[in-house]
């Protein structure tokens, strides 16, 4: 069967859209089949829009909330890769390491991001750090497992080869580790590595993520619930 063409499918996802928008128009303001205090029109929409814009919303304008969200989506993830990933490579490194951390590691794992979101507005206040707490939470633990499968898909042997010809350790985390994990993970750049850390089989599967659409980005609007008369950032 041929391969549908890049501009058809443009074309298509485009006339869906104004298809979608049509019908929207027509059940909301046209014939107002749905009333507008259910769901808005697009006149109303519009408006929102222009205002949030233009005259701004809690004292920022849209693009002022966009680049402070974006900035705490910044530090949130650096602070979860700074911590994660040496945590990772550690616990993938040491054996001893692990069976001292992966237990604490498998109770905090399975909890949802957002469940943190009570504890964070009770440690941290209704500020941006606890926001930053939650995004951090959501992309550790990927970091952490990700990390864990690059160090465990080393070839064995290449450790055995750095040891024999007396590589100082600092120079086999550097030369070896960090470089060897970085090309297991990025082999696949679309993809990460998920591994179950408990139990006599570690076997990677792989699951779809990525900073763009991972649990660290897709946990910021759920973050709007703190601190709701904070003045700009995914509060808006």
């Amino acid at each position: 069967m041929p391969k549908r063409s890049e501009p058809s499918r443009l074309a298509v996802g485009a006339a869906t859209l104004v298809g979608v928008v049509a019908l929207w128009y027509v059940l909301t303001q046209a014939t107002h089949i749905i009333p507008s205090v259910y769901f808005a029109t697009p006149a109303e929409v519009l408006q929102a829009a222009k205002q949030i814009t233009i005259q701004g919303y809690a004292d920022g304008r849209l693009h002022e909330h966009f680049l402070h969200s974006c900035w705490l989506v910044l530090m949130g993830f650096a602070v979860a890769v700074t911590t994660g990933v040496p945590l990772g490579m550690l616990m993938g490194w040491s054996h001893r390491a692990e069976a001292l951390i992966n237990p604490v590691f498998l109770l905090l794992r399975p909890i949802p991001p957002l469940a943190w979101i009570p504890l964070a507005i009770v440690w941290l206040g209704l500020g941006d750090a606890a926001k930053v707490l939650v995004i951090w939470f959501a992309a550790f633990v990927p970091a952490v497992i990700n990390s864990y499968a690059g160090v465990r898909s080393i070839e064995p042997y290449l450790i055995e080869a750095a040891r024999s010809l007396g590589v100082r350790r600092a120079m086999l985390v550097r030369e070896v580790l960090i470089i060897r994990d970085e090309r297991a993970r990025g082999a696949h750049p679309a993809r990460v590595h998920r591994v179950e850390l408990c139990g006599p089989a570690r076997v990677p599967r792989h699951l779809g993520a990525g900073l763009g659409d991972g649990p660290g980005t897709t946990s910021v609007p759920a973050t709007a619930v703190v601190g709701r008369s904070e003045v700009r950032g995914v509060d808006a």
